[in-house]
Order: C-alpha cells, then structure tokens, then sequence
C-alpha cells in the first residue's frame, strides 16, 4: 500500500513539471557560462552575480544548470552573491565522457565541484545541493572545512535502506513516467540514452544498498563545521522524513526547516520562498 501511494504521488507530482520547467529554465542575460577542463574532463558551468559570497550549486541524479537551477541562478541576490552552477561530468553538458557510477562516484563529483571552484579563482564558498548533489555537497563540506562558508542541502540522504531501493526500482522505466515528467531529460540527453543513464543511476544508488546499514557517507557527518541548513518538503515522494532527521541530528552545526507542501523539486516549484530561506541563512 505505500508503495501503491508513492507511486500515485509520483506521478501527481509530475503534472507540475512543466510549470516547473519554464521556471527553471529562466536565466539571467548577464550570466556567464563555459567550460573549464577539471580532473582530466570538461566541466560546462554557468556564473552570474558579482557578489563577495561565491555559492556552488550541486545538482540532482543526472541534473544539469538546465534543468535544475534556473530560478536560482536568475533571482538569488546578485550584488550580495556569486551563484556557480555546474554540469558534473557524463551530466548535461559535460559531455564527453559518458556518465558511470563507480563506487565513489559522489566522492568524485564532490572533489571536481570544490576542484572547478578553485580553478574559477574562488577561496571560500558556500555550498547548496539537492538530491544527489546534497549527498555531493556534504562530502565537499567534510572533505574541504577550511573552504565551506555554509551549506544549504534539501531532498538528501547519505544511506539507502531496503524500503528507499523499492522507491528506486519503481521509478526504474522511464517509459512509465508521464511525458512531462521525462521530457526535460530527454531534451537534454535523448530519450533513449537518457533512459539508459538514468537505469545505470538507478543501479548505481543500489549498490549502497549492500553496506553495512546501506552507508553512503554516514561516517562524514560529524566532520562538517560549517553551518548547515537542511530543509525538507514534506509531502517529498522520494525521501522519506527519516532522512533529513538523521542529517540534523548528526551535523553538529545544523538547523531544519520543513515545508509542509513541498515536494522532491521544491526549490523549483517554490522558488521565490526557497530563494528567500537561502539569502537568510547566507547573510554573513
């Protein structure tokens, strides 16, 4: 039965898609954009802003400036802030080489997001990231204390139990989404590729399954220092209310904040709020 409800609201959830898209896909003119070759790969980012407090974006499983950022990059403070979003390598633009998930491969994305932010002339910074890129940005935190500013992270978690893998496998087939659900991806990717790489991601969040209490990088937690924002939309289909819980109870320097009609995509769907919470918890 919980499952049969996931998947009703999954798919409820994706008839606001395309609202969300439009929104997302709005970019400021004054923005700047390339590639910078990072660990051996091409990494596409865009840059807008002029502000003191430089801000890296991490993206979600296979998410893109594209796809996920858009109302961030156009509307975050852009005299108090400089916003950085990026394509991590096989995702979006950063292409080639094709995208894998190798057993460290949120080790590698966190390492090449803090590596293209020193090669972009930043010293300190702030991290903000969904989803996959939350797990991302709470090793870059960890790995990197002396570089984090602060850390805003929402849609997250750094273990995979039995019950978020079902979650997984029944979003597996992406011909069973709705077409607006898989239509932002596949005009980034291609619907066919774009439905292998997301089976390949699907595999590849499995294999933590098979840790010891499904470990991510749990072990992580009690190193980062740098004020940390976790928030969490309640009615979220895809991660369930344990998850932020265990990140507040476990990062020392940590606040949560609840949204109780948000979903998985809330920065997108509410932007002009999320936005507002961000530039709150930023002010230095």
């Amino acid at each position: 039965m919980a499952l049969l409800l996931f998947g009703r609201r999954l798919f409820k959830c994706s008839r606001d898609v395309g609202k969300i898209m439009e929104a997302s896909q709005l970019y400021c003119s004054s923005a700047s954009s390339g590639k910078q070759r990072v660990n051996s790969v091409d990494l596409y980012y865009e840059q807008t802003g002029q502000g003191k407090h430089a801000v890296l974006l991490f993206p979600g499983a296979l998410g893109s400036t594209k796809t996920d950022f858009g109302p961030q990059l156009k509307s975050l403070n852009k005299e108090r802030f400089t916003v950085v979003g990026w394509d991590p390598r096989g995702y979006g633009q950063s292409r080639p080489p094709d995208r894998d998930f190798p057993s460290d491969f949120f080790e590698r994305d966190a390492k090449d997001g803090v590596d293209l932010m020193k090669t972009l002339g930043f010293k300190k910074f702030s991290l903000l990231g969904w989803s996959d890129g939350g797990i991302t940005a709470m090793i870059a935190a960890a790995r990197n204390p002396e570089l984090i500013n602060k850390m805003v992270v929402w849609g997250s978690n750094v273990f995979v139990t039995q019950d978020d893998l079902k979650l997984y496998n029944m979003v597996r087939d992406v011909s069973k989404w709705s077409a607006r659900m898989r239509q932002p991806m596949e005009e980034v990717y291609g619907a066919e590729a774009f439905a292998k790489i997301w089976e390949n991601w699907v595999d590849g969040i499995a294999q933590f399954a098979k840790r010891p209490e499904g470990n991510i990088c749990m072990e992580l937690l009690p190193l980062i220092s740098c004020p940390t924002l976790i928030i969490h939309g309640e009615k979220d289909p895809m991660v369930p209310s344990f998850h932020p819980q265990y990140l507040h109870k476990n990062i020392k320097a940590s606040r949560l904040h609840l949204m109780p009609e948000g979903k998985h995509n809330l920065h997108l769907k509410y932007a002009e709020e999320f936005n507002k919470l961000v530039e709150d918890f930023l002010k230095d």
